[in-house]
């Protein structure tokens, strides 16, 4: 199992007291699986995927990267071992501005330790059809061609597991449909895929459904059982 989260709650301190993000929610993701987490803004998707990518650590339960404990590491550790496991894409993209393109795919590298990294990435430039627009800044893309660069950087050290946050949320159908595909792609080489979204063109991808409420998961009607101690 590529992805194995088992009964992780995350609460966070809040002004208005203690806020319960996940309770007690369980769920496994396999390579060739396209899983999708739906529900509105709030409701737990974005800390669930956090939790998953090794960016923040559970109050309670384990999360296991094909096999290993990332909270079990340093903090360089950890890093370290996200850049070359987990792939990570976000609505606001998150490029650095004043870097190109090709500079943009290739920051992965810097926490990596991976040979022609800068072959590779300009592969992938290519492969995202953004070849002629290798040497250009983000500001000078589209919405679309960013989130393909984005798209290509997640790809760079060849992870095993995407995660993408609401990656169709900035675009319009013909981008999200090209984004999408390449999820789809991925999945079918034996790569693991975790979405999160409210947008449910998005989540349509997907071959598994899953919904969250209040910090709890369950399958959406039709779907598979899922892998969770929570009670829907």
């Amino acid at each position: 199992m590529l992805l194995e989260i088992k009964d992780i709650s995350k609460i966070y301190q809040g002004g208005g007291g203690k806020v319960l993000a996940l309770d007690n929610v369980s769920l496994d993701v396999d390579g060739g699986q396209f899983v999708a987490v739906r529900g509105p803004s709030g409701c737990g998707k974005t800390t669930l995927l956090l939790l998953a990518g090794g960016l923040l650590a559970p109050d309670g339960g384990t999360v296991l990267i094909d096999g290993d404990d990332p909270y079990q590491l340093s903090a360089d550790g950890r890093a370290r071992f996200r850049a070359d496991h987990v792939g990570f894409v976000f609505q606001q993209f998150h490029l650095v501005p004043y870097l190109n393109v090709l500079d943009n795919v290739l920051v992965p590298s810097i926490a990596s330790v991976r040979t022609a990294a800068r072959d590779r990435a300009r592969d992938l430039v290519v492969r995202f059809g953004l070849e002629h627009r290798m040497h250009h800044v983000p500001a000078e893309l589209s919405t679309g061609e960013r989130q393909r660069t984005a798209l290509a950087r997640a790809l760079l050290n060849e992870p095993k597991i995407l995660l993408a946050d609401e990656p169709t949320g900035n675009l319009d159908r013909e981008n999200a449909e090209i984004v999408l595909g390449h999820l789809t792609e991925f999945t079918s080489v034996g790569g693991a895929v975790l979405l999160v979204s409210h947008d449910n063109f998005a989540v349509d991808a997907a071959e598994r459904v899953i919904d969250i409420r209040d910090g709890r998961l369950q399958d959406a009607p039709g779907d598979a059982v899922l892998s969770s101690s929570a009670e829907p």
